[in-house]
């Protein structure tokens, strides 16, 4: 009996999450496999949470410049709506996954079941050392799994951790969870250096 491939199962979508620490390297990751697939000619979409205004307004960029092209959108809703038309879709990547809404697992999940490939970069841990909820989640739900670390500023040794700054302290534990911020605000830390500051 010869046999058949599943054309079911070659077309079967996959999640992929990129997590680690601020200036671990995610979002370049995240741009490195986007690149690959449009020399490989797919049809990719780039998305990023409209409040991470960075480096860009519209394209993902990451730390060390690299840029991708892509859409800035409100809410996880507003991803579906931009795609309802669109066919064939091999890629759909989204940065800072952290910052959207609930709906983006659903969303995601919506996205892998019609067959397409979902790759996302995010925050695993918040400043205070907790998980993203979001990310979480996704990364419960994902088939890939890529954890990056980043360098701890204080002792040289695998950092993380996101170490958020305030007047050269560690923010206290009751401070706003979102908040946007670069080399000014938030350094890499391994588990021992990190420190997070008292209620205020």
């Amino acid at each position: 009996m010869e046999f058949q491939i599943n054309k079911n199962i070659m077309s079967m979508g996959s999640l992929e999450v990129i997590t680690g620490s601020m200036f671990s390297g995610k979002s370049e990751e995240l741009i490195r496999r986007v690149k690959r697939a449009i020399i490989a000619k797919q049809k990719v979409f780039v998305f990023k949470p409209k409040i991470d205004n960075r480096y860009s307004n519209t394209d993902v960029v990451s730390h060390n410049g690299e840029t991708i092209e892509g859409y800035a959108v409100e809410n996880s809703e507003e991803i579906l709506e931009i795609l309802k038309d669109e066919k064939d879709v091999n890629l759909v990547a989204i940065d800072e996954v952290q910052f959207f809404d609930e709906g983006i697992i659903d969303v995601v999940e919506e996205l892998v079941d019609k067959g397409i490939r979902v790759a996302m970069s995010g925050l695993d841990l918040d400043f205070r050392g907790e998980p993203f909820d979001i990310t979480a989640k996704l990364l419960a739900k994902s088939e890939f799994i890529t954890k990056l670390q980043a360098v701890c500023m204080k002792c040289g040794k695998p950092a993380t951790r996101s170490q958020r700054i305030v007047n050269g302290k560690p923010a206290s534990i009751d401070s706003e969870i979102i908040q946007i911020g670069e080399k000014e605000s938030y350094e890499p830390r391994c588990r021992r250096c990190h420190e997070v500051g008292k209620k205020k």
